[in-house]
């Protein structure tokens, strides 16, 4: 009896020109993948298959993951693997600060998977890491990038704000009709509120998040998801095309063109956000320390100085 073959996986969708970038090779990439490895850090470069490591690595650029490389939730757009965390790790932030030191940064972003099952959702590691990097490297301004903290949120924002790193971001990803198939761990106003939360908590801060483009979001649904962060007082817009990770995540609906990304950079600088970082390849650290000298001058010529 001849057996079935088995079933094909679906095919993903074949990118455009503009989409591609080259496989990393430098001396840059491989000394930064090495210091990674050496002081035991994940980077969310790595393990969410972002599209621009090989540039960012060889100009001694990454994303540093806190708090492990296992996510307590399953977002279907999300390479970052799914499962129950390992313990804390009580030498990371002192480690993600010797890192910044030899890599000599003079801006560094900091993220992390989603830890429900911590009692404050990882915030004070962010924390301790705020604090480590002030000790270690002073003159390096710090940017991090955190999940919503759910159900801990308020308590969460507070504990770090008042740590005060220089760039708080946290991405709404999605449009809200779509948070149920791709982000349904998490809810599109509790995010809002998080972001919202943070100027309440302190003014002077600067607040960045994010949308992915290409899961079958509608053109009206993305102006309002600008408002809504405009309402909330978010200071920087960034915006990119999804990329499909692996035939079991959401598919690509459509690729955004470079002309597109332009009209929904100039609709958002429109609407009053400092800054605005829109194209195919843009992520959210993409460029972080060089947006971020952007935004404060954008900043001090908005208050005249």
């Amino acid at each position: 009896m001849t057996e079935p073959l088995p079933a094909a996986r679906p095919a993903r969708t074949r990118k455009p020109d503009w989409i591609r970038v080259k496989a990393p090779t430098s001396a840059g990439f491989s000394e930064t993948r090495e210091l990674m490895r050496r002081l035991n850090l994940a980077t969310v470069c790595e393990e969410a298959a972002c599209p621009n490591i090989g540039e960012c690595w060889t100009k001694k650029h990454a994303t540093v993951m806190i708090l492990g490389d296992v996510c307590t939730r399953a977002c279907a757009f999300c390479n970052v693997k799914t499962g129950m965390p390992r313990a804390v790790d009580n030498l990371e932030p002192q480690h993600v600060a010797d890192a910044a030191a030899e890599m000599g940064l003079s801006h560094i972003v900091i993220t992390s998977v989603d830890r429900d099952d911590l009692p404050d959702g990882g915030a004070s590691q962010f924390v301790k890491v705020i604090e480590a990097l002030r000790r270690t490297t002073p003159a390096t301004t710090v940017e991090i990038l955190t999940p919503d903290f759910r159900n801990k949120a308020e308590a969460a924002v507070e504990s770090i704000v008042a740590a005060r790193p220089d760039v708080y971001n946290h991405n709404l990803e999605t449009v809200p009709r779509l948070y149920p198939t791709i982000r349904p761990g998490a809810r599109y106003y509790a995010s809002l509120r998080l972001l919202e939360s943070v100027k309440r908590h302190d003014p002077s801060i600067f607040t960045k998040s994010g949308l992915m483009t290409g899961l079958g979001e509608q053109r009206l649904e993305v102006h309002q998801v600008m408002d809504d962060m405009r309402s909330a007082d978010v200071d920087f817009l960034t915006m990119g095309q999804y990329l499909q990770p692996t035939p079991r995540h959401a598919k690509v609906e459509e690729f955004t063109t470079p002309q597109q990304f332009s009209a929904y950079g100039a609709i958002a600088r429109a609407k009053g956000f400092l800054l605005v970082a829109a194209t195919p390849l843009t992520r959210s650290s993409y460029h972080a320390g060089d947006d971020f000298e952007k935004m404060r001058a954008a900043r001090e010529a908005k208050l005249g100085r």
